[in-house]
């Protein structure tokens, strides 16, 4: 019987899938306030008539940005006050992404990895990055439209133009996420930001650098050997 060990706790689960339909509520409503729903009758489509209304989309739009910032705030204040950075890139990410990449296109073993690949610790950077973009240009974008509040044309200008950019940006960065899953290695990855768990023999196998993980790998299984063998446990 396969043996598991936790990955991701429900606090991590929770802030990544809360991340993830954010974002996409955000792109669906951004792009929907183009005007391309009425253009391409996507409002005709069953439960899609809010498409086609600028208003109901905008406030899509606000709603989705709430729970962004909430998320990404919360995220990084909870993982910076304790101190835990083993997802924040680290000097040489770039090389080892590299051979990791390139072990798995040809076949070859893997250099060691910690508890996060190289490529995933980079990718968190730049789609974060994107992110905060996104945030900062949009809150431009917002306070345009409140009242007393007088901006520059330039300012707008150029934050609506980097807005539309950075959603350029994460639709690519999402489309790279998940086509990292077209390898059969990162399979095993995915499950764990459903159930938390991972399998042990894959922790020990291709996160032997990761301390943690790896003792409670190492306790998962020798755990089931015992039980599947109790004359050798006074021998």
């Amino acid at each position: 019987m396969k043996k598991y060990i936790k990955r991701q706790s429900l606090q991590n689960r929770i802030v990544h899938w809360g991340i993830a339909f954010s974002t996409f509520s955000l792109i669906l409503s951004g792009i929907f306030q183009m005007p391309v729903a009425k253009r391409y009758m996507v409002n005709e489509l069953p439960f899609l008539a809010w498409s086609g209304d600028y208003h109901t989309t905008l406030i899509v739009h606000y709603i989705g940005a709430f729970f962004l910032i909430f998320f990404i705030f919360f995220h990084l204040f909870f993982h910076l006050y304790r101190r835990e950075f083993d997802i924040f890139p680290k000097r040489g990410d770039t090389l080892k992404s590299i051979q990791v990449i390139k072990a798995m296109l040809t076949g070859r073993k893997e250099p060691p990895s910690e508890k996060y690949l190289p490529e995933q610790r980079l990718a968190y950077f730049g789609i974060g990055l994107v992110l905060l973009i996104l945030i900062i240009t949009g809150l431009i974008k917002t306070f345009k439209n409140l009242a007393g509040i007088n901006m520059p044309e330039w300012l707008y200008f150029w934050s609506a133009q980097i807005h539309n950019f950075g959603m350029i940006l994460i639709i690519l960065g999402i489309i790279g996420h998940l086509a990292a899953f077209i390898f059969r290695e990162n399979r095993n990855l995915l499950g764990g930001m459903f159930s938390g768990r991972v399998g042990a023999d894959y922790t020990l196998h291709r996160h032997s650098l990761w301390t943690e993980g790896c003792n409670e790998a190492k306790k998962a299984l020798k755990k089931d050997f015992n039980k599947e063998n109790p004359s050798e446990l006074g021998s």
